[in-house]
């Protein structure tokens, strides 16, 4: 059911050799194609849309659900709906992400809207790939939407890396926090020859004593576009930091606009921004150990985005 396409994209995006531990749901050119539970995570496709509902029982610790998307053809439009109920003081892992293939010259795409809900005292690390391959001239299209809401005391991960090969993406998340819960956002883009990327991340700390820290790296190279939306509002007393660094390189373009909004005296809110190209002293210095000037780049890039 898996050809080498397949089994290389699922490698890309959710780091599976093969057919995963624990529960998960892979989905294909638009259809689920394989699907396992346990006794503590349940998964139950939608019946008023295309989607799953993921359940994961209260206490449910050291867990894992899997949840990838792969594209393999041309023309495909795919938009999905998943809901994710994180019971209360669990503490489990999410793997999502996406990767297509396209080898025409019509467009792929895939539109992703995730829920969650993660209860009382809960904890959920959330990680979301995407790739794109093939050498057909077709757009390879992401666009991810991720809504979660916090309950009090629950700590949440966010791990979202573009890897490359996505033409255009609008990246989309909204984040609640009540009392005591804790966040921690790290996104890590990469662009080049003429894809745009945006992406929008907006943090309500609405609970008392709520924490938020977002961490964006991003490389843009060539005539790519880059957007970057980070807003942090602060409605109780809470902590928030934002942190955006990018790289630029050769006709790119890179707009970073981190927001923060104070709504309480108590709100402790910090930004931070920068864009710059990769400093000559740091090549010289590797091609002084032996790198060509190619070698070197790269180097100092996949340390930047690691």
């Amino acid at each position: 059911m898996l050809n080498a396409i397949d089994k290389a994209l699922l490698e890309a995006v959710a780091d599976l050799h093969d057919i995963p531990q624990g529960a998960y749901n892979i989905r294909k050119n638009g259809v689920g194609i394989n699907r396992a539970t346990t006794a503590n995570i349940n998964i139950v496709t939608k019946g008023d849309k295309p989607g799953i509902d993921v359940f994961v029982k209260p206490f449910t610790k050291g867990e894992s659900v899997h949840i990838p998307v792969i594209l393999s053809a041309e023309g495909l439009e795919d938009v999905v709906y998943n809901t994710f109920e994180i019971g209360e003081g669990s503490d489990v892992l999410v793997v999502a992400g996406c990767g297509i293939h396209n080898p025409g010259s019509k467009k792929s795409q895939h539109d992703g809207v995730h829920d969650f809900y993660v209860r009382k005292g809960a904890r959920m690390k959330y990680v979301e790939k995407h790739y794109g391959q093939g050498e057909g001239s077709g757009e390879k299209i992401l666009n991810p939407k991720t809504l979660i809401e916090v309950e009090e005391g629950g700590v949440v991960e966010l791990e979202m890396v573009q890897i490359r090969g996505v033409d255009r993406t609008k990246r989309d998340t909204q984040v609640i926090l009540h009392k005591n819960a804790r966040l921690v956002v790290v996104e890590r883009l990469l662009t080049y020859r003429d894809q745009t990327a945006e992406s929008l991340i907006n943090v309500d700390l609405v609970g008392e004593d709520s924490t938020a820290q977002i961490i964006s790296r991003s490389v843009a190279q060539d005539q790519s576009r880059q957007v970057f939306h980070l807003n942090m509002r602060g409605k109780n007393r809470c902590r928030g930091h934002i942190q955006c660094d990018s790289i630029i390189m050769g006709q790119a373009k890179v707009s970073s606009i981190p927001e923060i909004t104070a709504f309480h005296s108590d709100a402790q809110l910090i930004h931070e921004a920068a864009i710059g190209k990769i400093a000559s002293e740091q090549l010289t210095k590797l091609m002084s150990m032996g790198l060509t000037e190619k070698e070197a780049e790269e180097t100092i890039l996949h340390g930047f985005l690691k």
